[in-house]
């Protein structure tokens, strides 16, 4: 009897792989991975060169991704049927060999693999190898401290509606924001609400070839990725020296 190990590979850059999850792949007979149809998947391309010559690959390739609101049945139908498919065909392959799922960012942190995980409880023994978040590569790519003291962090997806992304926005002391692309026009009328709009960064690519890091204010509408992320750091309590009177 094998097991299912997602290994989490961190931002993208192959380099902040865990030790942990570098052994996994590179032991792997069977190596499982996301992709959108007709890309080579972005866990794919971390991991290229570290594969064996005989490992079997089995690209997960998603039935729908943006073409289709998130919230219209059709979109739900799709991809729970995707889910069960890859999950029973994983448990299958699991009752001889490991099959080692690779995922970007860790998965635990809304990482594809989750819904496969739950469908595979019970059914046969996983582990999960924790990654560095693809968050975390980005706001170290920007170079300033993210959170200071009693700051706190919220993290929102670009595809909640404008009137909670300003409630969340006017509530928090630094915030990132996920699932940009399309939704970045409301995204700068949201940040532009709630008085952060100045203090904005764009990340694409985070710690990976091609990486950008510009200022909200520099990036127009139309040339923002779905997955570039969005950050406003956080100016907290520290300990400062006094100056004297």
């Amino acid at each position: 009897m094998g097991r299912i190990i997602c290994a989490g590979l961190g931002p993208g850059d192959p380099d902040l792989i865990s030790v942990r999850a570098d052994r996994a792949v590179r032991a792997a007979r069977h190596v499982a991975y996301f992709r959108k149809p007709g890309r080579p998947g972005q866990a794919r391309r971390i991991v290229q060169g570290m594969l064996t010559a005989d490992a079997v690959e089995y690209p997960m390739e998603y039935p729908v991704t943006t073409e289709i609101p998130f919230d219209h049945p059709d979109y739900n139908d799709a991809l729970a049927g995707f889910y069960d498919l890859w999950a029973a065909r994983l448990a299958q392959l699991a009752q001889t060999d490991d099959v080692v799922v690779l995922c970007e960012g860790d998965p635990f942190l809304y990482g594809s693999f989750m819904h496969l995980q739950v469908r595979l409880a019970g059914l046969v023994e996983v582990e999960v190898i924790p990654g560095i978040p693809g968050m975390v590569g980005c706001w170290n790519a920007v170079g300033q401290p993210m959170t200071w003291g009693d700051d706190v962090l919220t993290v929102l997806m670009g595809t909640l509606p404008e009137a909670d992304l300003i409630r969340h926005m006017q509530g928090s002391d630094a915030l990132v924001v996920m699932k940009t692309g399309r939704n970045l026009p409301k995204l700068r009328r949201a940040l532009a609400a709630s008085g952060r709009l100045a203090d904005a960064w764009l990340i694409e690519r985070g710690t990976m070839p091609g990486q950008r890091i510009q200022p909200l204010r520099e990036v127009a509408d139309d040339d923002c990725p779905y997955f570039a992320i969005l950050l406003v750091h956080g100016h907290g309590r520290r300990p400062m020296a006094r100056v004297a009177e």
